[in-house]
């Protein structure tokens, strides 16, 4: 699951979703023409490009444009669909998974594209050394994966995987020929130059500034409209909404402050529409159980009766958003909605740490255990407002029943180096989710060594309801046992869970084509008409 650190879950469509989604522009300028940018916002500056060791937004949201894969989830239907491959059979035993890959392919240096790099991209996977624990998960249980041909590949799995065909198809693929057998994988030059087989391809990227794609000219699809997309690297939102307001982007997310308040005028409206919709996501704070102030359930669950959900949802968010229970998506089917949010009981938190041991006996004000005082330090990432106002409010509910908490601040990088580490006691981030859920790379306990389980939860029942539920091809089954797995994060309080919010965006009107799908926005599919476009390729 991949934000916020965002990453990869997974969902169905839902009625909540539009079947048949609005565009924006309310007249049309004939057929689309090429030519224009868009100049996009990014809120921090990803880590590396490598598709295979990403694992934020940041670098997703780039990457989509670069890198392709042999199957895709379609934005409109969410159906799987066909790109670099051609076809694939699936076994009746849902064991093995034949693919066909396209044979006029080509990396954006001209050199073909063949199974022989999906077999290396497989490779590198599975490799220990590779930092790839968010993607190994869901490849454990392939017994191999053999090359055919150049253009076949057959992937064997030891058990069956109810999302096989997802990620079988879905496998990130870098190419094979820009590595030696020397190279530390880790920390190859495509991390900064990506080279994929997209639509388009990496100009330059300037540190702390901006990213840069170009169209491909030589892509084997269907090429998009617009001549570059443009990444500004602007981590401060408020400078970025008056960079948005000036001109300077044409495409940016907006805090919910931003979209009730600040985005009102004439002006703005005049030349931005604004979007929102819901995609599946969540926010939380994260509770480090290694550490021993958080390794007893009760305080966390104390934690949880100390935040104070609904007044953040109304103060912060303008109540743009649901309290949510658990790690699934809250409009699914995967979802238990008998579970109800802890509400905010400052005198019942205070009955939990009592029973955990931690009382003012010093009377100092702050709660102690075995001479050890409640203090611990709670990391929010630079970039995030909502992370800075979301820790100021939970900093003073703490505060008034003898709990010191201190606020760290850090740089995008070193804060989820932080996270990687384990080198934290609190934090708060936020998972992005897919269109089906597994949820064991976010709460496997093989996962909290090397993984995405940052938390370092770990519970029996839990891995045995997530390995019966991934071998669980019946969906009405499937949900029964996700929801008592929710039941028992609702018991344990690993974290607590705060948000699923709608996304808010604001669009240059010069865009056509601007239409909301299931899974959001396609800007490859938009164009400006010639008399609007603003850019020219030099």
């Amino acid at each position: 699951m991949s934000k916020s650190l965002f990453f990869a879950g997974l969902l169905l469509l839902f009625a909540s979703f539009l079947t048949h989604p609005p565009t924006l522009s309310a007249e049309t300028h004939g057929p689309p023409v090429q030519g224009d940018w868009l100049i996009n916002h990014l809120s921090a500056e990803p880590a590396t490009l490598n598709p295979i060791t990403a694992t934020d937004a940041y670098a997703s949201n780039i990457n989509e444009y670069v890198y392709e894969s042999l199957l895709k989830r379609d934005e409109k239907t969410l159906e799987l669909v066909p790109v670099l491959a051609d076809s694939w059979e699936i076994a009746d035993d849902h064991l093995t998974y034949t693919f066909h890959l396209k044979k006029n392919i080509r990396w954006q240096d001209g050199q073909p594209f063949t199974a022989r790099d999906v077999l290396f991209s497989f490779e590198r996977i599975r490799d220990p050394k590779v930092d790839a624990a968010h993607l190994r998960n869901y490849y454990q249980d392939i017994e191999k994966l053999e090359v055919l041909d150049d253009f076949t590949v057959r992937y064997r799995y030891r058990i069956p995987y109810f999302r096989a065909l997802e990620f079988c198809g879905g496998i990130p693929i870098v190419p094979a020929h820009l590595f030696k057998e020397s190279d530390d994988f880790n920390q190859h030059p495509i991390g900064r130059s990506p080279l994929g087989t997209g639509p388009y391809k990496l100009l330059r990227w300037d540190t702390g500034k901006e990213i840069v794609l170009v169209r491909n000219e030589g892509y084997w699809g269907e090429k998009p409209w617009l001549d570059r997309i443009v990444f500004k690297i602007i981590t401060d939102s408020t400078v970025a909404l008056q960079v948005l307001k000036q001109g300077g982007l044409d495409f940016s997310g907006l805090r919910p402050i931003q979209w009730v308040k600040q985005t009102q005028g004439k002006r703005f409206e005049e030349n931005f529409e604004k979007l929102k919709y819901y995609l599946p996501s969540y926010s939380y704070i994260g509770w480090n159980l290694r550490k021993p102030i958080f390794a007893d359930r009760r305080v966390r669950q104390a934690m949880t009766l100390l935040v104070n959900r609904e007044t953040i949802l109304n103060r912060i968010l303008f109540g743009l958003g649901t309290v949510v229970t658990g790690t699934f998506y809250v409009n699914s089917p995967e979802y238990n909605r008998e579970i109800k949010p802890y509400p905010y009981d400052p005198s019942a938190a205070v009955e939990l740490l009592k029973s955990a041991g931690w009382e003012d006996r010093d009377g100092d004000g702050i709660l102690d255990r075995d001479g050890i005082p409640f203090s611990f330090e709670f990391l929010i990432s630079a970039g995030s407002k909502f992370g800075e106002q979301l820790a100021t409010i939970v900093q003073e509910n703490l505060k008034q029943v003898g709990i010191k908490m201190e606020i760290r601040k850090l740089e995008w990088a070193v804060f989820i180096q932080k996270i990687q580490e384990h080198d934290f006691d609190a934090c708060t981030m936020g998972w992005s989710l897919g269109w089906v859920s597994d949820p064991f790379q976010l709460w496997h306990s093989s996962q909290a060594e090397k993984g995405s389980n940052f938390v370092g939860f770990v519970n029996e029942e839990a891995d045995r309801l997530i390995v019966a539920a991934r071998q669980e091809f019946d969906a009405e089954k499937r949900y029964k046992l996700y929801h008592r797995f929710q039941e028992i994060l609702h018991e344990e309080q690993p974290y607590t869970f705060l948000f699923t919010t709608e996304a808010l965006v604001a669009v240059a009107r010069r865009f056509e084509n601007v239409t909301v799908y299931p899974m959001g926005l396609s800007p490859r599919e938009w164009w400006v008409p010639s008399a609007l476009q603003k850019y020219r390729e030099p």
